[in-house]
């Protein structure tokens, strides 16, 4: 790939930025796309971002605007990395923009209210024309501004998408790896969000290694076991984008569903909890979502039940917990054994 053929991200926050910064840092021509008038100044005058990555020096090759068409001008490849709520609008916005040979590919992990559509989905609804595909992985992006090894996936049914997104983020820290499962490695990204919370929860509460073994392994299987009922490959989450994913949001402190999680086992409300974090964590959302969903299609997950109970009815959560534990005992691994002949 040309080294000067430039590179859009669109949105600002923590991992955007860190995703610019490292292509970068490699010789890249990176605009950074960001409504806020004041973090593209300080960019581009003091080469940091303090709100989202205090401390972190911003390569010289990175440039902030607020201007969407100049962006987006002559970018071989735009990343998109913007919260789920306002994907759509960002999106409408850049695509009278956009040119046909031009890549999108979106870092986002959430789901949008009342289509119940996933990034790549809006994506192909709102620009038909382009080839596309997501990055999702355990990818906290703290510790990838610490160059600390870490490894995350493309996914996309387009090759070409694959091997440009590859050949773009690869460095001696970063690596990534490819699938064509666009759906599920979505999906696996989308969904961990809503166990982080009750990992959160159980460290608050002091439950034990066991407990916290159990909770990850069939919070996988729920996981799975909803995607596959959407069309995804239930392989995928035994990757990056699934087990990996899920483990890193469900023991590190610095997830912020995590943290609301915590917030909530330590006797918080939920108001209480988004307070002290000061945004909403999208697993919160996804909870509500999914659960709705899951009711929908009639698909078993317990998890998600008795934590939307304690999250939204603010049911106390040892009762839940000891509920749980008194649901049909079923399967362990998912798509082994058929569940009416596991219970």
């Amino acid at each position: 790939m040309n080294s000067q053929t430039p590179v859009a991200v669109l949105g600002g926050g923590s991992f955007g930025t860190v995703l610019a910064n490292l292509m970068a840092e490699k010789g890249i021509p990176v605009r950074l796309w960001m409504r806020n008038a004041d973090a593209v100044g300080e960019i581009n005058d003091t080469g940091s971002n303090s709100r989202y990555l205090p401390g972190v020096g911003l390569a010289d090759s990175l440039t902030a605007t607020c201007d969407l068409a100049v962006a987006l001008a002559d970018a071989e490849v735009v990343f998109v990395a913007i919260p789920s709520s306002a994907f759509r609008e960002v999106l409408r916005q850049a695509a009278p923009l956009l040119t046909p040979d031009q890549m999108l590919v979106s870092t986002t992990k959430g789901i949008e209210a009342g289509t119940f559509c996933m990034m790549s989905q809006i994506i192909e609804q709102e620009c038909p024309s382009a080839s596309f595909g997501v990055l999702s992985g355990p990818n906290l992006a703290k510790e990838i501004a610490r160059k600390q090894l870490t490894a995350t996936v493309v996914a996309s049914a387009a090759e070409t998408v694959r091997e440009k997104v590859q050949a773009l983020l690869h460095t001696s820290y970063f690596r990534v790896y490819a699938s064509s499962d666009t759906y599920g490695v979505e999906l696996g990204g989308t969904l961990k969000n809503i166990y982080a919370i009750a990992a959160g929860m159980s460290a608050a509460l002091g439950m034990g290694e066991n407990t916290k073994s159990m909770l990850m392994t069939r919070s996988l299987a729920e996981m799975s076991r909803f995607a596959v009922s959407l069309g995804a490959n239930p392989f995928t989450f035994l990757g990056l984008a699934g087990v990996g994913d899920l483990i890193v949001t469900c023991m590190s402190p610095l997830s912020r569903n995590y943290r609301v999680g915590f917030a909530l086992g330590e006797g918080k409300t939920l108001q209480q909890a988004v307070d002290a974090l000061g945004e909403v964590a999208e697993g919160v959302n996804t909870l509500r979502l999914v659960k709705e969903k899951a009711e929908s299609m009639e698909i078993y997950m317990p998890l998600v039940s008795g934590l939307y109970e304690v999250v939204f009815n603010q049911a106390p959560v040892k009762e839940v917990a000891r509920g749980m534990m008194l649901n049909t005992q079923s399967t362990d691994v998912e798509f082994v054994l058929p569940r009416q002949d596991g219970q």
